[in-house]
């Protein structure tokens, strides 16, 4: 199984930027999907999590202005982010938890940058 992130770039305050992650492979079922984000000299951290009847869960710091959304049959998530500030400057992760028919695992996109400068 592979997840391929797509949609960071550059953007200025205030700004708008669509990330999506589409999974590939054996899949038999994808449950959670979610984005996390790691910052320069930070630990990585958890943006938000989608289950697969799309009850969404937020940090804080997001909640109001990233919205999770998710395609389960395109095996896709989308993170829709809105009034980006540079504190969201970081890159960006997706992450899943795949059902193949004979096991869950958990599987992670490579990572797509976003950065939020004036």
């Amino acid at each position: 199984v592979q997840l391929q992130a797509f949609g960071g770039g550059s953007v200025q305050p205030g700004g708008s930027l669509r990330l999506s992650c589409a999974a590939s492979g054996r899949i038999f079922r994808i449950n959670d999907m979610s984005w996390y984000r790691q910052a320069p000299g930070k630990q990585r951290e958890l943006v938000a999590t989608i289950t697969r009847g799309s009850n969404a869960n937020y940090a804080d710091s997001v909640k109001s202005r990233f919205t999770i959304s998710r395609d389960n049959a395109k095996n896709t998530v989308y993170l829709q982010m809105n009034s980006l500030k540079p504190e969201d400057t970081a890159v960006y992760y997706c992450n899943a938890f795949v059902f193949s028919g004979f096991e869950t695992r958990e599987y992670w996109g490579q990572g797509t940058q976003v950065t939020v400068s004036s």
